[in-house]
């Protein structure tokens, strides 16, 4: 059965980033390894009273067989802000696991992300999987160029030379059907190297005139930003924040220092607050909080 015609204007991921964009602000996209991320960030959300998208990286699906994923959409179901809550899957590199995640699982969008090969084969496999995945009314991310880097959970691409995204390959990238686009411009997966991020934002400039709203920009690689750039990232046009230990970092540091002597529970627990405490910060750097209304 061919998907409504107008499915885009619906599709959940679609409206929360749209309304970003329009609104100026920034909506975190982060990543959940765990039950305490899961229920941390859907918590942060009704706090903040803010849009989330939660990710996850392809390991989350082979690893738990995909119960991490309809937990998460059973938690988001059950949340008041649910149409405020995206679902998403970051990093998807192979192609039958795309397929997989479009056939069986509750996604609201998919990166397809074929940055990993070159240009060509990039645009050609980013095409077809855009449009497997449109059968299913699910919204699709690819990235143009290659970001630098690896993180914990997707494939390494540091062995791969990074490719900043030239403007002319924004329209070759519109034209698969995408609905955002994660440019190139200098950011990186995982850590930065000792000097920090150098970010060209003239490039970043050009790519936005040339996307000129057909799609939305997504922001990847920002673990360690300082609240100043990644506000000058929102202001250059970026809507979805793609956010991993900038969101978990407090979380981690409340495990190194109390997993030897703490109870299971409280450690779950205090946890899982940590989660919600520094997500709901970030929202309001954003500008997201009060925006799911």
């Amino acid at each position: 059965m061919a998907p409504p015609p107008d499915w885009k204007l619906s599709n959940k991921s679609n409206v929360v980033l749209t309304a970003a964009e329009k609104g100026k602000y920034g909506v975190i996209a982060a990543i959940a390894y765990n039950i305490e991320h899961i229920i941390g960030f859907i918590k942060a959300a009704e706090v903040a009273k803010s849009p989330i998208i939660i990710q996850f990286f392809p390991w989350a699906v082979t690893y738990s067989s995909g119960l991490l994923i309809r937990t998460a959409a059973d938690a988001i179901s059950r949340s008041p802000l649910r149409d405020h809550i995206v679902l998403h899957m970051d990093h998807a590199q192979d192609y039958n696991l795309i397929k997989e995640c479009a056939d069986n699982l509750p996604f609201d969008s998919i990166m397809v992300d074929m940055s990993h090969y070159e240009k060509e084969e990039n645009l050609r496999k980013t095409r077809e999987l855009v449009a497997y995945c449109q059968e299913k009314c699910i919204a699709t991310e690819a990235e143009p160029g290659r970001i630098e880097g690896g993180e914990d959970g997707v494939v390494d691409t540091e062995g791969l030379e990074g490719s900043k995204t030239t403007p002319e390959e924004v329209d070759e990238f519109v034209d698969t059907g995408v609905d955002a686009l994660a440019p190139a411009f200098g950011n990186m997966h995982g850590e930065y190297w000792s000097i920090g991020p150098q970010l060209d934002f003239l490039r970043l400039g050009q790519i936005r005139k040339n996307i000129s709203s057909r799609v939305r920009i997504a922001l990847h690689g920002t673990n360690g930003f300082q609240e100043d750039l990644l506000k000058k990232c929102i202001a250059e046009g970026c809507s979805k924040i793609n956010v991993n230990r900038l969101v978990l970092d407090d979380y981690y540091d409340h495990l190194k220092a109390n997993a030897p002597t703490m109870s299971q529970t409280q450690l779950m627990t205090e946890g899982t607050q940590k989660v919600v405490d520094l997500t709901v910060k970030w929202m309001e750097i954003c500008g997201s909080a009060g925006k799911a209304v």
